[in-house]
């Protein structure tokens, strides 16, 4: 065998050993799952917040088609049974305490990174969105990079903490 061939065989099975090392980190995410916490920590002072709460609601689906959706809310939201009778005050609290998007993504195993077709907040359509990924047992651990806060522009880190839904 010549060495171009032995080369050519080499990166063949590389790139098939490649595509399933993917395949199976992304078995790992596929399925639903249900939002256990949602913390802020700003990186100049280490404060840590329960953005939404003690007991935060969401989900998280991930399709076999490459597409996922997520929706969380906070766990104090006005509820007024008539959304006719809704407040300009109710309907700012419940943008305020709402976070919705969805569109393909991609997984290697450690990042995950969504491309924002639709969302709660428009300035992040039409986006990719980064998240590092670690799996323990049932529970997934999504976390952002240091950003800028949307209030006030203070650089912070956001752990989301999720649960297989079964």
């Amino acid at each position: 065998m010549t060495s171009g061939k032995a080369v050519a065989i080499l990166t063949g099975i590389l790139f098939i050993l490649s595509l399933s090392t993917t395949a199976f980190a992304t078995d790992e995410l596929y399925g639903t799952w249900s939002l256990v916490s949602f913390k802020l920590t700003r990186v100049d002072t280490g404060e840590t917040t329960d953005m939404f709460g003690t007991a935060p609601k969401g989900l998280m689906t991930f399709g076999r088609d490459g597409r996922m959706l997520a929706v969380l809310t906070g766990n104090k939201r006005p509820n007024v049974p008539d959304a006719t009778k809704l407040t300009d005050k109710d309907r700012a609290e419940l943008y305020k305490t709402l976070i919705a998007w969805g569109g393909p993504y991609t997984f290697d195993g450690k990042t995950l990174k969504f491309r924002v077709d639709v969302s709660w907040n428009e300035s992040w359509n039409g986006t990719e969105q980064v998240r590092q990924v670690k799996f323990e047992g049932k529970r997934m651990t999504i976390s952002t990079g240091a950003a800028a806060g949307a209030l006030d522009g203070k650089p912070r880190i956001s752990v989301f903490i999720w649960e297989r839904v079964q």
